[in-house]
């Protein structure tokens, strides 16, 4: 479908470049996003997910006072993810934890997207303006220090948070760096990325192309918003400067942050159980709104109200989460 528009742009945003507002909602503007990655035609039926974890989950209190106590990170992680741009940590939740936010991440998709879902991306925001659980998430101490810290930002703020759920049969993420999408400059932000379940590599986890230099290796490439050559040119570029490719499985309770230089991607869900994420953006203290934001942008008035071009991100939406 190269150098075709894709049926899933609203009417407004078909004609032209990517310089109009997206014209939908967050669930739309992952519909069409989906569609830009280059997808081989699957082989064989799906597989049985991972066995569901065999904890008690936990309460809501217990639930709340671990994501308040401090995660010490090992020697050498801030340089790691300097390098990198990206890092996996381990065991910064509990399986019980886990356990719990699983369970209401279910019963919030179901009442927003129904049940009959396969092979969709589905998306849920701003979660923890209603539910205290999520609340607990995104204001999370023990999430936002360590976005401080690896930003070596004196403080951090809640840009969004997330919910993603890769349904079974859905198919690839496509390449992407969030500093394109981010409607903030400089764009100094994180996003923790908290699996809900293992995720082994039939599942699609996360996966991360690494080094700083990548950024500068894929720059003249220029997006793409109606087909696949994106995704493609950037897999074909990181192949031949030989960048190394993170796309291990996460256990349960993992949890990585990766920086908006980082370019990332994420395989298909070939299993028969959804692969569902949280995901929590935090950005520095001090960033502006860019002068012109972009469809790629996506619904970004939602998380940052009543910011006008030029203006400091500090709205009440976007609380102090984190401090280094």
């Amino acid at each position: 479908m190269a150098g075709q528009i894709k049926p899933l742009l609203p009417e407004a945003n078909q004609a032209g470049g990517i310089e109009a507002a997206w014209a939908g909602d967050d669930q739309q503007w992952w519909d069409w996003y989906i569609t830009l990655a280059e997808n081989p035609a699957p082989v064989g039926e799906l597989a049985p997910g991972p066995p569901p974890l065999h904890v008690c989950p936990a309460t809501d209190d217990e639930l709340a006072a671990v994501l308040v106590e401090p995660y010490i990170l090992a020697p050498g992680t801030v340089e790691a993810f300097a390098r990198d741009t990206f890092v996996k940590l381990p065991a910064v939740l509990a399986p019980s934890v886990v356990a719990r936010l699983a369970t209401r991440l279910e019963e919030l998709l179901v009442a927003a997207h129904g049940s009959h879902t396969h092979g969709r991306f589905l998306a849920l925001e701003q979660m923890w303006r209603t539910d205290p659980l999520m609340r607990a998430v995104a204001l999370s101490p023990r999430l936002g220090n360590i976005a401080a810290r690896l930003l070596r930002a004196d403080a951090v703020r809640l840009y969004h948070d997330n919910a993603l759920s890769k349904e079974p049969g859905c198919g690839r993420t496509p390449w992407h760096h969030d500093a394109e999408h981010f409607p903030f400059t400089p764009p100094r932000a994180v996003t923790a990325w908290i699996p809900l379940t293992h995720i082994p590599h039939a599942m699609g986890p996360l996966s991360f192309a690494r080094g700083s230099h990548v950024e500068n290796l894929l720059a003249d490439l220029k997006f793409d918003k109606a087909s696949t050559n994106y995704d493609i040119a950037v897999s074909h570029r990181l192949h031949n400067a030989q960048v190394t490719v993170e796309d291990g499985a996460y256990d349960a309770g993992d949890v990585s942050f990766h920086s908006a230089q980082c370019f990332h991607t994420a395989g298909p869900n070939r299993t028969v159980q959804p692969r569902r994420a949280l995901a929590t953006t935090y950005l520095a203290d001090g960033v502006r709104v860019i002068d012109a934001p972009t469809m790629i942008s996506g619904a970004w008035r939602e998380f940052i109200p009543d910011a006008e071009p030029g203006s400091q991100i500090a709205s009440p939406l976007n609380p102090i989460v984190g401090r280094a």
